[in-house]
């Protein structure tokens, strides 16, 4: 299990490590004295960092497929369990972190007001505790947000089609291919439609043709070697129909990622790299929500000096994103220990499921 894993940890563990350098090459002084410094590495981290995010929607769709498939059988009665299993799993680390931003705020604010928010109210925050905030249009309180509440809604949405055809009197082989016939052209429908539509990007249709692609990977695990083949062949066709239509770089992204799951062939490595990459991937989900507060804390330190010489500056610049980064990916161990992990393990009853795991 540890060699099939191991892909999806090395791409998860290299996503959230893009994700955090894209933020740093977007946000407060430091990125704008390194677009000066550096402007062809911090310019391609601005404009390509960012595109790490298909890597996660990939591996979503897999894992979430993997998770709901082991479950299959009880969906009638297990789907309301799964759906409360999978907010807990996001959301209670998610506002954890947004108070730790908002009072990370609440100390820079003199040095960076421009990256603060502004008054914060009840409804700002319930909507983002409710998963709400970009449907309802209200400032979000730290980066990322938009994304925690679209893996909510991509889950959601892959689970009521699962739970709707386990509703249905079809028998076994009929909802076996029902399934991935109908996240198939849910898939086509984003690739070919919704994902050239920016106004839906507070939807998961804008997001299910990469989600949906991950959910059609682990599935087509399960088939018999000509079925994948033309599985896979026709997944091919869909990616290629839909850059033809329209380029976009993030779904060429969104593609590789599904080359690295289907064509590693590599044994499990050394040790070490195992134990790294999984500690990496495990803390990932941390340290895409930490970040954020490291990265203001660093950038207030920075913008302190901004009266001393620029060639001191300009030195500081490359070293006070080097310690953003490294004390970002230092607080994600704690934050995953502390808070995420003992969360997890504290689920409310409603959550409670018999021998299932969701990552």
């Amino acid at each position: 299990m540890a060699s099939r894993l191991l892909p999806l940890d090395a791409l998860r563990a290299v996503a959230a490590q893009l994700i955090v350098l894209h933020h740093l090459s977007v946000y407060g002084p430091i990125a704008e004295a390194m677009h000066g410094l550096f402007p062809l590495l911090t310019g391609w981290l601005y404009d390509y960092g960012r595109m790490a995010v298909q890597v996660f929607l990939v591996l979503g769709g897999y894992l979430s497929a993997r998770a709901l498939s082991a479950q299959e059988a009880q969906l009638r009665q297990l789907a309301p369990a799964l759906l409360a299993q999978r907010y807990w799993r996001l959301v209670p680390p998610f506002m954890a972190a947004v108070g730790m931003t908002l009072l990370t705020s609440w100390l820079v604010a003199p040095l960076l007001p421009e990256l603060v928010p502004g008054d914060i109210h009840l409804t700002q925050i319930l909507a983002h505790a409710l998963l709400l905030h970009d449907l309802m249009d209200v400032e979000a309180l730290t980066v990322g947000a938009w994304y925690v509440a679209i893996d909510f809604q991509l889950f959601a949405l892959l689970l009521l089609l699962m739970w709707g055809l386990r509703c249905l009197p079809l028998k076994r082989g009929v909802r076996a291919v029902l399934a991935p016939v109908l996240v198939g052209l849910l898939c086509a429908a984003s690739l070919l439609k919704f994902n050239r539509m920016a106004g839906l990007d507070a939807y998961a249709i804008y997001f299910f043709g990469a989600y949906g692609l991950g959910v059609l990977l682990y599935w087509c695990q399960g088939w018999s070697a000509g079925a994948r083949r033309a599985g896979l062949i026709a997944l091919g066709a869909l990616m290629a129909a839909a850059l033809v239509l329209q380029f976009r770089e993030r779904l060429v992204v969104a593609a590789l990622t599904a080359l690295v799951i289907v064509l590693w062939r590599g044994g499990a490595g050394p040790r070490w790299l195992q134990d790294g990459l999984q500690g990496m991937a495990r803390h990932a989900y941390a340290l895409f929500l930490i970040h954020f507060p490291m990265c203001l804390l660093v950038n207030a330190l920075y913008e302190h000096r901004a009266e001393s010489p620029a060639p001191m500056l300009d030195a500081l610049a490359p070293l006070a994103l080097v310690a953003a980064w490294a004390l970002s990916n230092m607080a994600a161990v704690p934050f995953h220990r502390w808070i995420e992990a003992p969360l997890l393990r504290w689920r409310p009853a409603a959550t409670a499921l018999p021998r299932v795991a969701i990552r």
